[in-house]
């Protein structure tokens, strides 16, 4: 199929701005041929998930667009690298790859990217508006994009998001379109204990069901509560991305394009003239799409599914903060911590001092979170409880956990999905307040229940 470019387009793919600029045009709109994209859209702003070093032709690539000339059209942040830029220690790697990763990172800055380094973009500040159009990379943050802040992209990986922000365009298709985005699926949730839908430890489990349910399908989920926090539906759409392909989710009453069901759905548009009948079906409107109930069956499997470590008693490590840990988690992991809090604790006991954990407790998180956590105070004495902040990177992507392997502790169910495979270590998956206990004992300790309904 050909795509139709415009004047500047063409400009582009023919030199306009540089050789840099024409190759990444070059490989935008063979992108756009093979999608079956009719044209390429405009786009406001980018995040490369290509400065993580996977071998030596990213680096060449990377190096190459600087050669080029290459610098970005729109506002441009990075994803994680393979190293902890400000605590080089951190990462067990050989010479050649700290080399190698350190350049692909660098070569992203020279091209007018942010030093973000970080999953979560959406936590340091680069937050589009509501049907922007932008081109992201990494499974969380476009999930995060598309649903919670409601701006528009498809899944661009490395290195078509280089390219898209580089050229300021992206292939016009998929969920840049507003039929695309309609919910295909209706998730009742209703029949979840709500004590159960306020905890932070539900969300990672009802998108690892959500992914493996739903594969890329989009869904309305109702009946969460409408004070869902981002840090939940964070989660939330990091495990539906890891499990599945999921980059678009609707919570009904909560995420932006999904004020009603019917809305969410495209039965009736965001300021309906008058109230939809019930059964959300009348003459010439489409019926309502399937809809799938969410049974403690259903959750309990997705919840085994988050631990491969069976019948342990003990844990060899804690790591937390995929996606990243944003500062609100911090807060909260300072006062489960002790002592650092600003006054007592929810059962009104005075705050106690740091306790020393036993085993290692990665906290893994944006630079820029880190100065914040800082200028708080809140730093010094979670490293004193022995916490170890890792920042620009995290554990599952490169080598910073103790290579004697053994089983991980988290509450993340992305490091919950990805961890025994690329880090060697079984996982145990649990609450935030699960992990903090474990690790000051060296036992798991677990609150099964939660669940029991």
């Amino acid at each position: 199929m050909t795509v139709v470019l415009t004047e500047e387009e063409r400009g582009l793919l023919y030199g306009s701005q540089g050789d840099a600029g024409a190759m990444a045009m070059r490989i935008v709109v063979a992108a756009a041929e093979l999608l079956g994209a009719r044209s390429l859209v405009r786009i406001s702003s980018a995040h490369i998930d290509g400065c993580l070093h996977h071998g030596d032709g990213g680096v060449e690539f990377a190096e190459a667009l600087v050669r080029g000339g290459g610098h970005v059209a729109v506002p441009t942040t990075l994803n994680v690298g393979a190293l902890d830029l400000l605590h080089p220690d951190v990462v067990h790697a050989d010479a050649h790859k700290t080399d190698m990763a350190r350049r692909q990172m660098e070569a992203y800055v020279a091209m007018g990217a942010e030093p973000t380094f970080t999953c979560a973009p959406y936590q340091v500040g680069h937050e589009p508006g509501l049907g922007d159009q932008v081109a992201w990379g990494e499974s969380n943050a476009i999930a995060f994009v598309n649903s919670v802040l409601g701006a528009r992209t498809e899944r661009y990986g490395d290195f078509l998001d280089a390219c898209c922000a580089l050229t300021g365009r992206a292939p016009l298709h998929g969920l840049h379109l507003t039929e695309n985005r309609r919910a295909t699926v209706v998730v009742d949730a209703t029949g979840v204990p709500d004590a159960l839908k306020t905890r932070d430890v539900f969300f990672p489990v009802l998108g690892t069901w959500l992914g493996l349910m739903l594969g890329d399908e989009v869904a309305a989920i109702e009946g969460l509560p409408v004070g869902t926090s981002r840090d939940q539906l964070k989660a939330l759409g990091a495990a539906a991305a890891s499990t599945g392909a999921v980059a678009l989710f609707h919570v009904v009453g909560v995420t932006p394009e999904a004020p009603t069901t019917a809305v969410a759905v495209g039965i009736e548009d965001a300021a309906p003239s008058r109230p939809t009948p019930p059964g959300w079906v009348s003459r010439g409107m489409p019926a309502l799409p399937r809809r799938i109930r969410l049974t403690s069956d259903g959750l309990r499997a997705s919840l085994a599914r988050l631990s491969t470590a069976e019948g342990v008693k003990t844990i060899d490590a804690v790591a937390v903060g995929s996606p990243h840990f944003s500062l609100d988690e911090f807060e909260q992991l300072a006062r489960l911590v002790h002592g650092v809090s600003d006054g007592p604790d929810e059962a009104g006991a005075k705050p106690t001092g740091p306790a020393r954990f036993v085993v290692p407790f990665y906290v893994c998180t944006a630079r820029d979170t880190l100065a914040q956590v800082e200028e708080r105070g809140w730093a010094e004495p979670l490293r004193a409880a022995g916490v170890e902040i890792v920042v620009d990177t995290c554990v599952v992507v490169t080598p910073i956990l103790p290579a004697a392997g053994g089983v991980l502790m988290t509450n993340s169910g992305k490091f919950a999905h990805y961890g025994p495979s690329n880090t060697g270590y079984e996982v145990v998956y649990g609450s935030l307040e699960d992990c903090v206990a474990s690790a000051r004992s060296g036992r798991l300790e677990r609150d099964e229940a939660v669940w029991t309904w």
